[in-house]
């Protein structure tokens, strides 16, 4: 008979097949075919390696620890046990439903257990006479007999049987089809007994101070502790592990791109700058000076810049960011504001021509001698019928005049092919766009700052194409949504950020409540009626346009249909949603901004880029399918011109929905979009926010980013100290291959292109 030579030791980058070699058609009462590993790796799990499998985190455990006598179950009803005992005899026999049952008796001198295996008749040859067994389960009791509910079971062998399933804390994995906890539980155990001591992943002084215990120790204590503590420092070392890759590659990242090219060093206080101040129709917020002397300082410096602008809604970002492309202007350069939608570029641009035109200001989109080209697709949900003439005023200022223009889909023909000559030969100073900035054939002249709005909705290759536009220009990234402290610490860590936590004069907080019940519904109704009566308007925002959606919102058409018969027949109500032709929307949004609809029925399409300064109510139906975020902005759609608004959230989602309480709730309590944004973090995790994980981010699954904010900032000082000591990573390039490992996707590109 040859001889099965022994496995080699394993090591974290092993195929978890070498794991059971030994294992396979020896897993006791098992009647699965092949090796569990085989099974493992057709599960889907990304369970590949032995590293995958010791990271495969248990997601609860089960206190089996406590071993006791036969005789005392009577005295431990309902709690986690184990008992060892021997097989005293074995039953088979066939029930009425011509089922086998397999009965095992075990006794240990105080008393006597029946182990019932039904439907399972292997069991009668497994469990022999005499074999000494370890039992766990629920103490119980069936009939008056004692028993053990959801019971597993173990044969010692002698001095070699070391109980994996009974008689200890037990890990209970995440499995899958064909793959038990219990299988995974055997492989981590095994891979556990084959591997040496597991090395350290990060060097000495990464760690030095911070308390923690070894990575050895880490890994085998979170699948197998001994009591709590144990359990407890394993999971706060690996959650260590898990924050400090992360901010390893923020710091590599910020090093390499603060080290590597040289930007543009631009004069702040430039003529098209200096006059854009100088005549503003309003004051600015000290917010928003205090930002663009940030902006302004980063500009002046000849590194880029690579900055974050926060801004709740309403906090007047865009006028931030045209300040900071005149700034590039006004030194020689070109700007792009890129958008990911067409009604947001459409919205800068509408922002800019006013801004711009009284002080020089001129369109370059539409061809010469002709009216500026009308904005694209929902251009009037911001704009109502000009009656102003074709022909473009005198700028009231004297200067250089400001040359700007729009590229999005909607822009063709000639108007396209106009606007990429003056692009290409710098004849445009600013272009806004969407995602067709970055397409073949767009070349600037001379790029120097790109900003990025709601830049969380591109992915990382469009704003890496945008920044190649431009040779290391400045850029500027802005979002509406408030990113949590945790967050910007972490995922947006790279980037300085600036914050505009002030609104402007003029705008009041809008107040809200939660309805529940006919009642409040009725004095919503109310509500609309005061306001509609005293000259304004109101929006009713709905989240599907059909009776047919599974999720049985409220459909707009019905809505509209409902209200108008049985609330405000003698109201004027609108209807708009997605579904319809742009023309549609325009005469439908033109009609309720001129004031002859009372009452427009909506889905989300309102959501951004919407400004009726004389709508000052919000009504959301079925407001527990919204989030947070999405319900923050669509009730920044109101309160916008000084009168007192109101939003109110239906929520009919019952009263065991906690979630959707909470989440309604913190709507009710705060207009602060960043408290708001703590709350989204805290309810959702943060795999749910800004599409990190299709990022390819790394995972964080141990950390919580709304709970272990300290061992975020801890993991962040030591990550960007060891970066400090060896930005290129020339003394660890272990490390390098580390980030490389954890970082997928574009996140590699984001780590080392852009």
């Amino acid at each position: 008979m040859s001889q099965v030579a022994p496995p080699r030791r394993l090591t974290l980058a092993s195929s978890i097949e070498a794991v059971d070699r030994q294992l396979a058609g020896r897993r006791t009462g098992s009647r699965t075919k092949g090796p569990p590993a085989a099974l493992v790796l057709a599960a889907g799990l990304g369970i590949e390696t032995v590293g995958d499998l010791l990271r495969h985190y248990p997601r609860r455990y089960i206190d089996r620890s406590a071993t006791v006598p036969i005789g005392e179950l009577r005295f431990r009803q309902g709690q986690d046990v184990t008992i060892i005992g021997r097989v005293q005899r074995v039953d088979k026999r066939l029930t009425r439903r011509h089922q086998t049952m397999v009965t095992v008796v075990v006794h240990d001198g105080t008393g006597r257990l029946e182990l019932p295996f039904f439907n399972q008749p292997w069991t009668a040859s497994l469990y022999r006479e005499g074999l000494e067994l370890a039992v766990s389960g629920r103490a119980g009791t069936y009939r008056g007999r004692l028993q053990l509910q959801n019971q597993e079971l173990e044969v010692l062998r002698g001095d070699e049987a070391e109980t994996v399933h009974t008689g200890r804390i037990i890990p209970v994995h995440r499995a899958t089809e064909g793959v038990s906890p219990r299988t995974i539980r055997e492989l981590v155990h095994r891979a556990l007994q084959q591997l040496g001591r597991i090395p350290e992943p990060f060097p000495p002084d990464a760690l030095a101070g911070e308390g923690l215990v070894d990575e050895d120790r880490a890994l085998r204590w979170i699948h197998f502790p001994d009591d709590e503590e144990q359990r407890v420092q394993a999971i706060e070392r690996l959650k260590f592990d898990e924050l400090f890759t992360l901010e390893l590659g923020v710091a590599y990242r910020k090093h390499r791109i603060e080290r590597a090219a040289r930007g543009v060093a631009h004069d702040p206080a430039g003529e098209p700058g200096e006059r854009l101040l100088t005549h503003l129709p309003f004051e600015l917020t000290a917010a928003q000076r205090r930002v663009m002397a940030e902006i302004a300082s980063d500009m002046a410096a000849p590194k880029p810049m690579n900055r974050l602008l926060q801004g709740d809604v309403g906090s007047g970002k865009t006028v931030v960011a045209l300040h900071a492309a005149l700034v590039a202007v006004g030194s020689g350069h070109q700007a792009t504001i890129m958008a990911p939608t067409e009604v947001l570029a459409g919205q800068h641009r509408r922002s800019v021509a006013s801004l711009l035109d009284p002080i020089g200001g001129r369109d370059l989109t539409a061809a010469a001698g002709t009216k500026p080209l009308a904005d694209p697709a929902q251009a009037s949900l911001l704009d109502g019928p000009s009656d102003e003439p074709e022909t473009t005023p005198e700028p009231a200022v004297a200067g250089k005049p400001i040359t700007y223009a729009l590229l999005t889909a909607a822009v063709t023909g000639r108007d396209r092919q106009r606007v990429l000559d003056g692009v290409a030969n710098g004849e445009v100073d600013l272009v806004v766009g969407t995602h067709a900035l970055v397409q073949e054939g767009v070349t600037f002249a001379d790029l120097s700052l790109a900003v990025i709005d709601e830049q969380h909705r591109f992915g990382v290759h469009q704003r890496v194409l945008l920044k190649e536009k431009g040779a290391h220009p400045d850029v500027l990234i802005m979002t509406a949504t408030p990113i949590p402290r945790t967050l910007a610490l972490t995922y947006y860590g790279d980037l300085d950020v600036s914050v505009l936590d002030e609104l402007p004069a003029g705008r009041r907080p809008v107040r809200t409540h939660v309805a529940r019940g006919e009642p409040e519904r009725a004095q919503a109704y109310r509500l609309v009626r005061d306001e509609v009566a005293a000259g304004r308007q109101a929006f009713v925002v709905c989240a599907a346009i059909d009776e047919g959606n599974r999720l049985e919102v409220k459909a707009a058409e019905a809505e509209a249909e409902r209200l108008q018969k049985d609330v405000f027949p003698d109201l004027r109500i609108g209807l708009l949603h997605g579904r319809m032709r742009p023309a549609e929307k325009e005469s439908v949004m033109a009609s309720f901004r001129d004031g002859q609809a009372d009452l427009l029925i909506a889905t989300t399409v309102i959501e951004v880029g919407v400004d009726v300064p004389n709508a000052t109510v919000m009504l959301v139906e079925n407001a527990e399918r919204f989030g947070l975020a999405q319900l923050h902005q669509l009730r920044g759609r109101i309160g916008r011109a000084g009168f007192d608004s109101h939003c109110v959230l239906f929520d009919e989602s019952g009263p065991d929905n906690e979630e959707a309480r909470q989440r309604l709730e913190a709507m009710a309590a705060t207009t602060d979009g960043f408290v708001l944004a703590d709350v989204d973090l805290r309810l959702r995790g943060e795999g749910t926010l800004f599409d990190i994980k299709q990022a390819g981010m790394p995972d964080l699954k141990l950390a919580k980013l709304a709970e272990d904010a300290e061992l975020v900032k801890r993991a962040r000082v030591r990550a960007f100290e060891l970066i400090g000591r060896d930005p290129d990573m020339d003394v660890h390039p272990e490390l390098l291959e580390t980030l490389r490992q954890a970082f997928r996707g574009e996140a590699i590109e984001w780590l080392f292109r852009s």
